[in-house]
């Protein structure tokens, strides 16, 4: 795997994990002032899911290199 083969893995990663951490600790506003949504969270916490996504993205990307890199899985056929 070369280097932009590996920033784009990761990229990916870091994306799909970032939805599955974004509805966690989600608490809507209990009292709706006019003009403000009413699905809005109180306190997004966004700075947290970030780290949060940035680490778990760390650790399935170092998975998915080694896997790639150890030829568990061939990415390319044989030549």
């Amino acid at each position: 795997m070369n280097w932009f083969s590996a920033i784009l893995v990761y990229i990916v990663i870091w994306w799909l994990v970032l939805f599955m951490v974004l509805p966690f600790g989600v608490k809507r506003e209990e009292n709706v002032q006019p003009g403000h949504d009413s699905g809005a969270p109180q306190k997004p916490h966004m700075w947290k899911k970030v780290l949060a996504t940035s680490l778990i993205s760390a650790i399935l990307w170092l998975v998915a290199y080694f896997v790639i890199t150890s030829g568990m899985i061939e990415v390319r056929p044989p030549q």
